[in-house]
Formats: C-alpha cells, structure tokens, sequence
C-alpha cells in the first residue's frame, strides 16, 4: 500500500489545513518522482489529473511492477483553496500577505524556524520533493494551449520525451529565475535530473476526458523513464519550442471589453492585429486595436473578457528577444 505522507499545518486563523501526500514505494531500480499540483490553488486541472493517476499507481505497486518511487500531492496548497471570495477561489496570491503562492520556496527552505505558518507549509512542501530525480510541477494558465517551462540544463535531452508524452504544443526554455518559484528551488537545493512546470492548458480545461489524456501522458512518460516495468509508445514530439525571453506578453494599454480576433494557436505576422478593447461600449472611437508585436503563435489569453489596464491579455512565441523582457519569470 502508498505510505501515507499527508501532514498539517496552522491556518492565517489558527485553522488546522490538511495536505494529502502519498509515496508508492517500489523495488529500489528506478528514480525518485515527485508530482504536485494545486499550488496556485485555483488552477484545478492537474488536481483531477492526479486524482485519476493514484489509482493506477496503487495497482501497478500491488502487481509488482514498480521500479522507482512515486510522490503525490494532488492538491498542495489549503491555504488558497479556502480563499473563497463571492463564489470564486482567489488561489495565486496569499491574501495575507500578498505573496504569490509559487514564489520564495528558497527563502522559506534556507528559515531554521519559519516565522509564519505560510513559510512553514512552503517549507514542507519543497522538503518533500528534494530527494526525487523527476520534478513535476503541474499548474494552469488562463486561457491556454498545453506547455512547459522547462530550464535549458533539461532540454531538450530529458524534456523531449515529456513534451512528447504530454502532447505539448509549445516548450518554453529558461535560464534564469530568482523569484524562488518551486521549481527553482528544486534545481538550486536539490540534484534532479529533470524538473518542469506543465501548464495543463487554461483554468476551465477540467474534465474527465482531458484528466485521463494527460494521466496517460504522465503515465507513459513514467514507463519510458523506467519508474514503471511497462513498455509505452509515445509520437514524435511535433511541438514549437521558444526561449522565454523570446516571448511576447502583450497587456492590455486600456480597460475595457475584450474581444480577440484569432483563436489560441494561430499563427500571426509582426504587426498583426490580433484583438481589440472596447474602452466604452456604444462609442465606436474607443475601440483600441491590438498587434502582434513579432511574428508568432499564440500560447495563452486572458479568460475574462473584461479588462483592467495592465492585465495580460496574451502571450506569443517569438524568435528575437522580446522588446518587454527584462529577466525572471513571465508572470507576477
């Protein structure tokens, strides 16, 4: 049976919250995995994912087929799944102190005695996985094709199979973090030979159908890596692949409507119009166009279609650097 590895921790309030852990222990011959998901707490998908895959981990140890180790979290974060606020789950920042949910693991990692019960849940959390080999970090974006962020030390010779297995459509390589997201922390204070972040698409892509494509994905990758005594096919990955400071992140100049003008995945020239924002309904003058700032594919858009002056309204590959980028993480 899986070693039951959940444990507690305190509340903002003095609440106790719970985080499911399992380990399935198998015969020593292969590597150590660590699979999370749900650390920003309102990106569900990968939730149901591994939901789906603990019970075919379960049988596959009873049958004696196991060969490495296998950590699941299939919801790592309570504190953001009880941020509810008029009926919809605030799950990126930490309400109490503002902090990103997937930023500072290294901080709260190097604190002897964590000052606060957030730091210490992070803490627990990035402990659990820095013994594994294979890191997999699963999240969402907004609204979005399937990708990866992976660091250039695992691509493409550990990343390809994964890309592949997992049917992404774009891999994103980094070279530089310092924002202490979990998967850094894993590369700076562990020695994995693989870690990623999967996006698994956008924030409503939660289903049954698309949870057992992508537990089948994971669990072909598993079997190629040889965690599992199983042979699995995997295709040729088809996928486009960008460095991250080749990305364009396009934010909206106005508030407004938001009306998109291509579909994810197109394909745009430089100087494309892409979308327009519609600052005041009903005065066609307010209408602010949108161009694709280099000629590339569309990964993500903004699910709202209503806009603040600021927000993300896409993001593009690209093949030069982009004019935006200064360093560190797409995202805030």
């Amino acid at each position: 049976m899986a070693k039951d590895l959940s444990w507690h921790v305190n509340g903002d309030a003095g609440n106790r919250l719970h985080i499911g852990a399992w380990r399935f222990d198998g015969d020593g011959s292969g590597p150590r995995v660590h699979l999370q998901a749900g650390v920003h707490a309102d990106e569900i998908a990968g939730m149901l994912v591994l939901h789906q895959l603990l019970p075919r981990l379960q049988a596959c140890q009873d049958q004696g087929r196991l060969r490495g180790t296998v950590t699941v979290v299939p919801q790592a974060n309570p504190f953001g799944i009880g941020q509810f606020r008029q009926g919809r789950v605030l799950g990126r920042f930490h309400e109490a102190t503002g902090q990103n949910f997937n930023r500072g693991f290294d901080q709260s990692l190097a604190l002897q005695r964590p000052a606060n019960n957030f730091a210490q849940w992070q803490k627990s959390l990035a402990q659990l996985a820095l013994d594994a080999d294979l890191m997999l970090d699963l999240h969402t974006d907004d609204e979005a094709l399937p990708y990866l962020y992976i660091h250039r030390r695992f691509w493409p010779e550990q990343g390809l199979a994964l890309a592949a297995a997992l049917q992404a459509e774009v891999v994103i390589v980094w070279d530089e973090g310092g924002d202490g997201s979990f998967e850094e922390t894993v590369i700076n204070h562990g020695s994995p030979r693989l870690t990623a972040t999967i996006e698994l698409r956008g924030q409503a892509d939660v289903s049954d159908a698309l949870a057992k494509q992508d537990a089948d994905g994971l669990w072909a990758w598993l079997c190629i890596s040889g965690v599992i005594d199983e042979v699995a096919d995997i295709a040729e990955w088809q996928g486009d692949v960008v460095d991250m400071g080749c990305m364009e992140t396009i934010l909206a100049p106005c508030a407004g409507v938001l009306v998109f003008e291509i579909g994810l995945g197109d394909y745009v020239e430089e100087g494309q119009r892409f979308a327009r924002i519609i600052g005041r309904p009903g005065d066609p003058h307010s209408e602010v166009i949108l161009h694709a700032a280099q000629t590339g594919r569309m990964v993500t858009g903004h699910r709202e279609r209503l806009v603040a002056q600021g927000s993300v309204v896409a993001k593009f590959t690209g093949t030069r650097l982009s004019e935006g980028y200064n360093g560190g993480p797409l995202d805030p």
